[in-house]
């Protein structure tokens, strides 16, 4: 896959498939902030989701070790892109601006994220 719908820095809603896919009383997904992106393996880095505990080992004498949670990688597929204006997750496409610059927008509203 090297082609993402998510860019580092976009705020999306988890779908399906984890512990932490929690839904508000107002029937709203809790969103997060894609911090990394792997397009090689289709995966990204979401802050808040997919955390794990790690144990880690000094690398050097002097630095400490121990039990550090961390967020693990999930697969792009099973996150969507946040649309403000229509309070949730959606699908997007391009459109190209007059001065020829390509934007995403929201395919259900037309919001535009870039």
């Amino acid at each position: 896959m090297s082609k993402m719908h998510v860019k580092t820095g976009d705020t999306v809603v988890l779908l399906t498939g984890h512990k932490n896919n929690k839904v508000t009383k107002s029937g709203a997904h809790v969103t997060g902030k894609v911090l990394e992106v792997a397009p090689k393996e289709g995966k990204v880095i979401v802050e808040g989701f997919n955390t794990v505990t790690k144990h880690v080992k000094p690398k050097k004498q002097g630095d400490e070790g121990g039990i550090v949670k961390v967020d693990s990688p999930l697969y792009a597929c099973k996150v969507q892109l946040y649309c403000p204006k229509c309070d949730k997750g959606v699908r997007t496409h391009t459109q190209l601006t007059d001065d020829g610059k390509k934007v995403r927008v929201c395919a259900k509203c037309g919001y535009k994220f870039d």
